[in-house]
């Protein structure tokens, strides 16, 4: 088995990003190839087996694709409990993704389903939410392993709290390449309550209410990243939020949000782009803030109940680019707060109104700000954010580890900019290489074993937040002990000859 290597990569967020593209991931994980098992195309449509995509859904088996063809379908199905497995995972795929429509007051609603793919198809006017994915309200047993790609959200047909994307209860999931337009104006493009271990990315989020994005009720370990926001809402990130006791994913949890990371983003108008919002541990870096309308960002704390649920605390926003058009941005700060625990460093600011603006007032002191100097964005009333030659925010950059892409997925340099924009777009891959690692099995329960590897390698074992929990010398044969850690994915490092490969290992 060949798998694309990211070399001397030391966070969880670079490899996963890695992961996700190459084809290992594509073949495997996602068991998009119809080669993994024997698998059946259950056809849906005018003149097909199904006349709607339920019926087939309901004998869908593992490996299985249900391909809808053009129509506008009913809406409204419920389906529970449909799972694949990592190696023939179930697709439910349009043929196109404009002449597919599901209607309805919700489009689909899935409940405890695992190794499912959702593709290729539109989505409009629903009353209610336009896709749900949930544990069913169990809980205890969370969706899991779930793809939503490359769907068109076209707007939803209510005022109220309605979202285009549901999730509850959802863990180890990816949500690419998909449009979100007119969303509902109480609502969120995607609402995420105790969801944990997604990657948000490649999205496009046109005039949104509330909210693009809400992560609460527990949510913890997303990434964030190349999305485009624009009128993407009061809040476009409302990062935390406020959410019942009894509705926390799992139970007892004590924060709203945790361990997120939002990279290479560009945002244009709203309210205020990002909502800290009682949560922890958020870093918002890389990304490009054109005209916000009111504040840049806020940080607050929904619930005065700090007995039980944490403080907004210990959140980062660095290398940013902050654009004031119509006004000069301020930073909001609520009661209950540690707001003086959040780091701020590196950020350009500049105001067209104003000369040698000097950024808002921030509850702490900016460290390496850049004030005044225009970032020379090349033509951003037209969606191009790339920076002119002469940008001062070209390599005045700080250096992360847990991202490498920028908003056009062309990577950093080692000195990058601020802003998701890298300037020279030509930067190639050379960092990236081809061999012949493979862990197996994997996904796994207990143990798993390398092959491809020199004998006396060091291997270690770090966790979504880059902690290392397990390091050991491997002699080429024996199994590796992964009993004790907790099902979810991690990053395995493996270094031999000087070299380090990294890879990602699902725990079930």
């Amino acid at each position: 088995m060949r798998i694309d290597l990211y070399s001397e990569c030391n966070s969880y967020y670079s490899m996963v990003k890695l992961f996700f593209q190459i084809s290992f991931y594509t073949n495997l994980f996602l068991g998009i190839s119809n080669g993994l098992t024997a698998q059946r195309v259950l056809e849906v449509g005018p003149g097909k087996t199904f006349s709607n995509p339920q019926l087939a859904i309901l004998q869908a088996k593992p490996g299985d694709t249900v391909l809808m063809y053009p129509a506008v379908y009913s809406g409204d199905y419920y389906i529970e409990n449909l799972k694949g497995t990592s190696i023939a995972r179930i697709t439910v795929k349009g043929t196109d993704v404009d002449k597919v429509i599901i209607e309805g007051s919700q489009a689909f609603q899935f409940a405890e389903i695992e190794f499912v793919n959702i593709q290729d198809f539109s989505i409009r006017g629903q009353s209610v939410n336009g896709i749900n994915i949930d544990d069913g309200g169990t809980y205890i047993t969370p969706a899991k392993h779930v793809l939503v790609g490359h769907i068109k959200f076209l707007g939803l047909n209510a005022t109220g709290n309605n979202d285009m994307l549901k999730l509850s209860g959802l863990d180890s999931f990816e949500v690419r390449d998909c449009e979100f337009n007119n969303g509902s104006e109480g609502g969120s493009g995607i609402d995420m309550v105790g969801c944990h271990a997604g990657w948000i990315h490649n999205l496009s989020f046109r005039n949104q209410g509330s909210n693009s994005i809400q992560a609460k009720g527990g949510c913890k370990d997303l990434h964030i990243e190349r999305n485009s926001f624009i009128n993407g809402g009061s809040r476009t990130l409302n990062l935390g939020g406020s959410t019942g006791q009894l509705y926390f994913r799992p139970l007892g949890v004590n924060y709203e949000a945790k361990d997120i990371l939002v990279n290479s983003n560009f945002f244009e108008g709203s309210e205020a782009p990002i909502g800290f919002v009682g949560c922890r541990n958020v870093q918002v870096s890389n990304n490009t803030f054109y005209n916000p309308l009111k504040w840049i960002f806020r940080i607050l704390q929904e619930s005065s109940d700090t007995s039980f649920y944490l403080s907004c605390a210990n959140n980062t926003f660095s290398n940013n680019i902050i654009f004031a058009k119509s006004i000069n941005p301020t930073i909001n700060i609520g009661p209950y707060t540690s707001e003086g625990t959040f780091k701020i460093n590196n950020n350009l600011w500049f105001s067209s109104l104003t000369t040698n603006w000097r950024g808002p007032i921030l509850p702490v002191v900016e460290k390496n700000g850049i004030y005044g100097l225009d970032p020379l964005l090349e033509d951003v009333a037209n969606g191009n954010i790339k920076l002119k030659s002469n940008s001062p925010a070209i390599a005045n950059g700080l250096k992360y580890n847990n991202y490498t892409l920028d908003f056009y997925n062309k990577f950093y340099k080692k000195i990058p900019v601020i802003g998701a924009a890298e300037h020279d777009l030509n930067t190639n891959n050379n960092d990236i290489k081809t061999n012949g690692i493979n862990i197996f099995p994997n996904p796994c329960i207990d143990y798993f074993n390398i092959s491809g590897i020199e004998e006396k390698s060091h291997v270690e074992i770090y966790n979504m937040i880059g902690e290392m929990l397990i390091s050991l010398e491997y002699g080429g044969n024996e199994t590796i002990d992964v009993s004790k850690l907790i099902p979810s994915s991690y990053i395995i490092k493996i270094k031999s000859n000087n070299t380090i490969h990294s890879l990602i290992l699902i725990k079930k």
